[in-house]
Formats: C-alpha cells, structure tokens, sequence
C-alpha cells in the first residue's frame, strides 16, 4: 500500500476551497505529521485545527471540509 502525500492533497485543495464563496478567505492548509492535524488559516487570523489520523486521503477532504465551513 502506497501512503499518500497528506501535505500535497492539502496544497492541491486549497486552490479549490479558496475558489469558493464560503472559503475564499481561507490562506493556507498546512499538515503537521507529528499530530497529524491539519491547521487552516484565514485572513482574519482565525486558525481551525482538523484531526486527520489515521484518514485516507478522501476522507481527510471530507474531515477538512465538514470541519472548517
């Protein structure tokens, strides 16, 4: 089993989020393998943290998504 690039899937879904009305504001996604946490940044300064352990990478879309809208 391949393990899958969790910081790139957050890199190419940024583009995505951002290009939407919700998330426009939303600077950057960065995955931190220690805690495997996902730190999403806003414009406002805002921070939301999102637990991807032990997630596939679909499923960690599904986490980032349903967590910070």
């Amino acid at each position: 089993m391949q393990i899958e690039d969790k910081q790139k899937i957050c890199d190419l879904l940024l583009s995505v989020l951002q290009a939407t009305h919700n998330l426009r504001d939303l600077e950057d996604l960065e995955y931190d393998p220690d805690n495997e946490k996902v730190i999403a940044t806003f414009a406002s300064g805002d921070i939301k943290r999102v637990n991807v352990a032990l997630d596939s990478g679909t499923s960690m879309i599904r986490d980032i998504i349903g967590q910070i809208v």
